[in-house]
């Protein structure tokens, strides 16, 4: 007998983690497609509702003289809010000398600019061990949640 989705959510954990690798195998596919079916649908249905109030969001903005934020408006007894964030990027090198010409003025760049020093990973692990050496006290190694992906093998 093949494990159902529906019947997988119902198992507790434990459960569930004893079943046969091929059944994991199977519901975890399913569950995949059906999370990308969704993902996909979630989209297109987001699109169409950009579609029908960017316009006017967009006017409203205009009307109350920012370019982002929230607005908010009724359609047909319906509350729609529309947000539009500020994602601002910085140039880094064009920082770097604006903090350079701050400190050359005798002021304390850390006052204007948040500063954030970064190593890459492939960087660090291609270094000599005695330059490595030096940057392991300010390393620390996080690591995310496991994943796993199972297939069918074909021999």
């Amino acid at each position: 007998m093949s494990l159902s989705l529906e019947h997988a959510q119902l198992m507790s954990i434990g459960d569930l983690a004893s079943a046969t690798a091929a059944d994991l195998q199977q519901v975890q596919a399913e569950a995949s497609e059906l999370l990308r079916k969704s993902k996909a649908l979630k989209d297109w249905i987001d699109g169409a509702v950009a579609l029908k109030y960017e316009q006017r969001a967009q006017a409203i903005r205009l009307e109350q003289g920012k370019d982002t934020g929230k607005v908010h408006f009724m359609d047909d007894g319906i509350r729609v809010t529309s947000e539009l964030s500020k994602r601002p990027e910085w140039d880094q090198q064009k920082l770097a000398d604006i903090a350079k010409r701050i400190a050359e003025a005798g002021d304390d760049p850390a006052e204007f600019i948040d500063v954030a020093y970064k190593v890459s990973e492939r960087k660090y692990t291609a270094w000599p061990e005695s330059l490595r050496a030096a940057f392991e006290p300010a390393r620390t190694l996080k690591t995310g949640k496991p994943t796993f992906h199972l297939e069918t093998v074909k021999e």
